[in-house]
């Protein structure tokens, strides 16, 4: 594997690989930027197939957060970091000490947070060796609820844009992925009166979503024929792609999980089919909006600034139409033309 090579490099700072053999580390972090200010973004835990797999997950998750952070208007660059290993299986305080103590050596260019299969706990044991952990308890704590605010708000978004309704009553959407912000996302969408078509790998999830939210549970694989208005992603990535296109009925994809597409032409399949596409890191960049307001944290100002991804979000869709281009493109021509801009 040549990593300079690969399609997912994107002129990255910096990429560090991370060991420890007594606690059974094995960490990559990648820093994509750092034009706006220290890279910020979350560690994810994941039993990747192999280490290449791990590699592509951290560049692209750390490109997104750059853009995301761009676009969300704040101060910072992007980075990632992924732990490779069964979070069932491996996790102790001395890892996390250890990839504590891994953030130490990049003396601040890298913050981390919590991620999938990363609770605050785990940062919080972190913390305990190093100060580069963003999103800890007594401060901005666990950003999942300010995520499925965002997201929420973007699925309003869009179909106000895409079908002309300030309300979501009777429209149908299917959520994929039922974690700590796909359950609160159904949450808000059944108050809001949406029909729920649900899966997850977690039937204790879907029991009570079901339940609570008389949502209709289907398969894994099922998600993508069901007859909705709204797809939602909120799993692992790459669930756009060749084999699914041609299987949804949806008419917006809206959800909360990083990289939904599983390549960039992928984008302009979704503008050919008649799918509203919500960019992935701007629609779900409530919980960084979040944590970025950590050091001197305000709930209310922090909801403020989450709200302002509704109007971000029409503003890509509105450009997208008068230029008859893909949403993704647009969403990072604007990053690209922030960052360069230094963050104005």
């Amino acid at each position: 594997m040549a990593l300079f090579d690969l399609p997912d490099f994107d002129n990255h700072e910096q990429i560090v690989f991370c060991t420890d053999k007594a606690s059974g580390l094995k960490a990559i972090i990648a820093i994509h930027s750092t034009k706006l200010g220290a890279a910020v973004g979350g560690c994810r835990m994941w039993d990747y197939a192999s280490d290449e797999d791990a590699i592509v997950d951290v560049l692209r998750l750390s490109k997104g957060m750059t853009y995301k952070n761009a676009l969300a208007g704040l101060s910072m660059g992007g980075g990632k970091s992924v732990i490779i290993g069964d979070a069932k299986t491996l996790k102790s305080e001395a890892l996390f000490k250890a990839f504590g103590e891994a953030l130490n050596n990049l003396n601040g260019r890298y913050l981390s947070a919590e991620d999938v299969n990363i609770t605050t706990g785990d940062i919080a044991i972190a913390n305990s060796v190093t100060p580069f952990v963003t999103g800890t308890e007594g401060k901005s704590g666990n950003p999942a609820p300010f995520t499925a605010l965002g997201t929420f708000l973007g699925i309003k978004a869009s179909v106000k844009h895409k079908l002309n309704r300030d309300d979501l009553t009777g429209l149908k959407v299917a959520v994929q992925g039922l974690g700590s912000v796909g359950f609160q996302l159904c949450e808000y969408l059944h108050n809001a009166g949406a029909e729920l078509v649900i899966t997850d790998i977690n039937q204790v999830a879907l029991d009570t979503a079901a339940t609570q939210f008389n949502a209709k549970v289907v398969g894994l694989d099922e998600i993508y024929d069901q007859d909705v208005d709204i797809y939602a992603p909120c799993a692992l990535g790459a669930t756009i792609n060749d084999d699914t296109l041609s299987r949804l009925k949806a008419t917006i994809i809206a959800g909360c999980a990083n990289n939904q597409l599983a390549e960039p032409r992928h984008d302009q399949a979704l503008v050919d089919q008649g799918i509203l596409y919500a960019p992935d890191y701007v629609i779900n960049a409530g919980g960084i909006i979040n944590v970025s307001f950590e050091s001197d944290y305000d709930a209310e100002k922090s909801t403020k600034k989450v709200e302002e991804i509704y109007n971000t979000l029409l503003d890509i869709y509105n450009k997208a139409d008068s230029q008859n281009r893909p949403t993704g493109i647009i969403a990072d021509e604007m990053a690209r033309e922030i960052i360069k801009n230094g963050g104005k």
